[in-house]
């Protein structure tokens, strides 16, 4: 009989491992690039507006633009990831281009009307770029082995061996779906051979290594991909001569892909476990709505002053997950199970909190400006729906202890020299956790140039992040981690062109 090779499995009352904290944290961060010169001033543009990008921060930026006009950027994303694992470090680098921002404005003024002016404006923007790869090894006490063993206790034996005419496939994904992710992750180290039962009978709920070892060697390979994009409809308009008030109306995308790689070896000569390997792939896809309200007021000829709300963002997403694991002691059709066979998860949905911006800026004229911009995200509200599920409301809870304010501080400068244009930004994100041990404060600097050609601009940016981010290997079982510092720098240009 020909064996299926491909599976795919609702898995009705399974818990996805994918679904925990760090979604939340992936899609609640907005690190918009946006326009060459919203980076070049690192996005302190709430009071300002006048650039496409800056709807983002706040939606009555539109209403201040004097001409219809479009921007189109694409940016060169340059990945530096320092890995420090078991006492060793080990650099990755990654680079990608993209178009990540397409946008345009349609102004029209009014003559009689103490709305002086209506502005209609449409941009895409991408969020989230997600290509990165980072890669650590080092000798760690915490094998491999303990992540199953963790899974596997209290779970009965029966169930985890393959049934009499039963493939190794279909037993795994029978499991999952009856009886979760846990219990699947428990028979693929059973299959595997990296963990016994004390006792060979199927009520038997305790379980053993059968690695030993005081270190072993470890070899993670984790690389990501995909991007979280906003498009975004807005409507502003200026009334009087120094009130400029606007809405938004945003429509996520998200596309998401995480590969990791592991290879442990290094055991006890005398060890029945010589070598293993354990690979996961997830794919995440979905999308999501917010709208933003925002308004612009200009006190005098020089001081503007900006205040903006942007809601929470509903996502719905769905995830499917695949697996592949080996040893010297696997059964022989333990390599069955690899990426074709497909758990496919139900539908959630994820609440990320809303987000308050104020901002103030100076404008010297037709010389230049300075411009700062405050933003307060309360991350402990975000939220893993529906709240009935009792596993969505155990990390709700986690997420409310765990989490905590984000302050966020941009400040941008411009001076103009004619047709020319110099710029430069800086950029603090506090850390979203209460422990800033596990993701640390990010900190950023930009700088930029544009040059106007009187109905057109081109604009050139460079910007740089960095943060240390403790990277977990899995989702839950073993809290093993490996502390990565990113450097994140992009080169960004820009082409803008007044109609």
């Amino acid at each position: 009989m020909k064996r299926i090779s491909t599976f795919i499995m609702v898995l009705v009352c399974a818990y996805s491992s994918a679904q925990i904290i760090d979604d939340v944290l992936k899609y609640s961060t907005e690190n918009i690039q946006g326009t060459a010169r919203f980076q070049a001033m690192g996005g302190a543009f709430g009071a300002l507006g006048g650039d496409l990008s800056s709807l983002n921060v706040n939606p009555a930026g539109s209403a201040i633009f004097n001409y219809s006009e479009m921007t189109v950027t694409g940016s060169n994303y340059h990945r530096n990831n320092d890995a420090f694992f078991g006492n060793s470090v080990r650099n990755t680098t990654l680079n990608s281009l993209e178009l990540n921002q397409v946008g345009g404005v349609l102004v029209f003024r009014s003559n009689n009307s103490p709305w002086k002016k209506i502005a209609i404006a449409f941009n895409y923007d991408m969020v989230q770029n997600f290509d990165n790869e980072f890669y650590a090894a080092g000798n760690t006490a915490l094998g491999i082995d303990n992540y199953f063993l963790n899974f596997a206790q209290g779970e009965s034996l029966g169930p985890l061996r393959v049934q009499q005419g039963e493939y190794i496939e279909e037993a795994y994904l029978d499991i999952g779906s009856s009886l979760g992710f846990g219990a699947q992750q428990a028979f693929l180290g059973f299959q595997a051979g990296l963990i016994e039962p004390t006792e060979d009978d199927d009520a038997n709920t305790s379980y053993f290594s059968n690695a030993a070892y005081s270190n072993v060697r470890q070899e993670y390979v984790q690389n990501t991909s995909g991007y979280n994009s906003k498009f975004t409809l807005n409507f502003a308009s200026q009334y009087e001569e120094n009130l400029f008030l606007g809405a938004s109306l945003n429509f996520h995308t998200v596309l998401y892909d995480r590969v990791s790689f592991l290879d442990e070896d290094g055991y006890d000569q005398d060890s029945p476990v010589q070598f293993s390997s354990f690979d996961n792939l997830l794919h995440t896809e979905g999308y999501g709505f917010s709208f933003s309200l925002g308004a612009i007021a200009k006190l005098n000829e020089s001081v503007r002053v900006g205040g903006s709300y942007q809601s929470p963002t509903w996502y719905e997403l769905m995830d499917d997950f695949s697996q592949r694991i080996n040893s010297n002691l696997a059964v022989s059709d333990i390599n069955f199970i690899d990426f074709g066979i497909v758990n496919l998860y139900e539908e959630y949905r994820i609440k990320t909190p809303g987000k308050l911006t104020g901002s103030v800026a100076v404008v010297f004229g037709e010389d230049g400006l300075l411009s700062f911009d405050y933003g307060y995200q309360d991350m402990s509200q975000a939220q893993l729906r529906p709240t009935s599920d009792p596993n969505f409301s155990a990390e709700n809870d986690f997420i409310a202890d765990a989490l905590g304010v984000v302050n966020s501080y941009r400040l941008g400068g411009e001076i103009r020299f004619d047709e020319v244009s110099l710029r430069g930004g800086y950029r603090y994100e506090s850390s979203p956790y209460e422990n800033g041990d596990i993701v640390g404060d990010l900190n950023g600097f930009s700088a930029g140039i544009g040059y106007s050609f009187g109905g057109s601009r081109l604009d050139l940016a460079y910007s740089r992040t960095e943060q240390d981010v403790n990277a977990f290997f899995f989702d839950s079982g073993i809290d093993s981690a490996a502390m990565v510092n990113r450097i994140n720098t992009n080169i960004s240009l820009g082409y803008t062109f007044k109609f």
